[in-house]
């Protein structure tokens, strides 16, 4: 059956959502292997170094899915928008 109703995709809002999810997922992972996850992540996005993050649970490469420059862009305006 055929609508009339138009549907309406939002590409920032879904990688806003994935940026986030990947986020939590290595904040988690570095919290389980005992890592203070704030510092580690910090100095992977200023350094660019993947190391900052563990391989446990394929963290390292699920942070790399994102682009450093979108990280902060993303955690900047989270920030923003929480504190307006």
């Amino acid at each position: 059956m055929a609508t009339e109703e138009t549907l309406s995709f939002n590409l920032e809002q879904e990688e806003n959502l994935r940026a986030k999810e990947i986020l939590k997922e290595v904040y988690k992972d570095l919290e389980e292997k005992g890592y203070n996850p704030v510092n580690q992540i910090v100095g992977y996005i200023l350094s660019g170094d993947p190391t900052y993050i563990t391989n446990y649970k394929g963290a390292r490469d699920l942070i790399r899915q994102v682009e450093r420059d979108e990280l902060l862009d993303k955690m900047v305006r989270e920030y923003i928008k929480d504190h307006e």
